[in-house]
Formats: structure tokens, sequence, C-alpha cells
């Protein structure tokens, strides 16, 4: 089984999650703290975000690239942090249209797929993550599953590339005890991931057929919930955080 979305459907993702981060900023304010990344504003939030989208797209056209604290000092001058942001996400959608199918460029995950789709998966989750932030922005805590306009598919495409991308690189802070963990959604969700952990190998990730628990083996410690409550809960966005996992996995985003 596959939780990965099509190339269309990430890019129609990435497009409205830049919509709700925006909206989000402009109700929030610029200056309004962001819970969720601690000792952010929303102006920080939409340079960082806005700097990803430029940085992604260098790498899709082949463009010179600016170093990201150099891009995102420059954001916190512009007079029209919004309108750079507006510029800096067309740009980057039109940058993966017009990119060739069987596009050379560097990646950076495990497992990933190939460039084209990477990039637009990798800055479809960081917007819609990022878009939260805004929203939690707004709201002054992190939101519930049903505050959010995320769907049970775009969840667990971006719970596959934390999982199988970001999760076994060394770099992310995996220094666990050997144990097997297993990561499910009892509703209705088409598959599983079991990450076979220890403090001196990297995760080994296997993707399972979710109707099958028997398949999992021994299993350690086990994460459940809705794709959607996964998805924020994994990714640290969530009201109902694991502590174990927020002390386990430190995301870095290159």
């Amino acid at each position: 089984m596959d939780a990965r979305l099509p190339l269309d459907d990430l890019g129609t993702a990435l497009g409205e999650a830049a919509t709700v981060l925006r909206a989000n900023a402009v109700a929030a304010g610029l200056d309004a703290p962001v819970p969720t990344c601690p000792g952010w504003t929303v102006a920080r939030l939409v340079a960082h975000v806005g700097m990803a989208h430029r940085w992604a797209a260098g790498h899709v056209t082949g463009a010179e690239i600016d170093s990201p604290e150099a891009m995102e000092a420059a954001a916190l001058s512009q007079p029209d942090l919004l309108g750079w942001f507006d510029d800096g996400a067309t740009a980057l959608l039109q940058a993966i249209v017009d990119a060739p199918e069987d596009l050379r460029a560097f990646v950076f995950l495990k497992n990933a797929p190939p460039p084209k789709v990477f990039w637009t998966r990798r800055q479809c989750h960081e917007t819609t993550i990022h878009a939260v932030d805004a929203l939690a922005a707004r709201l002054g805590r992190a939101p519930h599953r049903s505050e959010t306009w995320i769907g049970p598919a775009l969840a667990l495409d971006g719970i596959d590339e934390l999982l199988n991308g970001f999760v076994p690189r060394r770099s992310q802070g995996i220094h666990p005890p050997e144990e097997t963990v297993v990561v499910v959604s009892p509703d209705g969700c088409p598959v599983s991931w079991r990450l076979r952990m220890g403090p001196d190998h990297p995760v080994d990730v296997t993707v399972l057929d979710g109707a099958s628990p028997a398949a999992y083996g021994t299993i350690d410690r086990s994460l459940t919930g809705h794709p959607v409550d996964l998805y924020l809960q994994l990714w640290n966005r969530s009201a109902q955080l694991d502590p174990w996992w927020h002390d386990l996995v430190t995301i870095t985003w290159k």
C-alpha cells in the first residue's frame, strides 16, 4: 500500500496551504506570537516560509540561491512582507509546473521520490505545517483537527514523508533505545508504519498494510489516532503532544 499523494494533488495542497497561511497571518497580525513556534512572531513565520519557497524554487529551476539566513533577513526588511510572500509562492508553483518530469535536482531526504515530486511534496508539507502555525497564532493556541482544513489523504502523505524521509536521517536527533514503534490510524487507514529504532543504527522504516496487525511483530510502543491528529502530533503541532516523540525527534528542514 502507498500513502503518497500524486503530484497534482500535492501542488493543489501547496497552493491551498499558502492561501491559508496568508489569511491567518493577516487575521493574527504580523507582530502576534506563534504558540507552536516559541519565540517566533507571525512576521518571522512568513519570512521563513517565503524563504523556503524561494530556496526550493531555486533548486527546481537551477537558479543561484542566496543563503537562507540572508533571504530571511531581507524578507523582514520588506515594506510589504505579505506581498513578498505571495510572489515567492506564485514563483514556486510556476517553477514546479514548468519543471520537466525527469527533473535532475538536489534532494535531501531518505527514500525520496523523483526531484519534481520531492520538491512539490516537501514544500506542500513545509507550507501546510507552517499554515497550522499561522492558525495557532490567530487562535492563541495549537489548533484541534476540526479547526484545520487538512484532510486524511494529505495527512497520511505528510506522515509518510516524516517517517520515511526525515526520521531515518541521523541528523534528526534519533538516539533511542532498541525498540519497535508502530504508527497506525484505526480509522480506515490503508497503511501503517513500523519503525525499528536503536542507538547504533539508522531507523529502519517499513510501510505495512494497516489491516494486518499480525505483521507488526513485537511492538514496544504505538502511536495511534485519526490521520490528521497523528499528522499534527508527529510534527509537534498538536495540543495533545506526546512528550516521548517530541523529545526524540528534532526535525531540520534541509
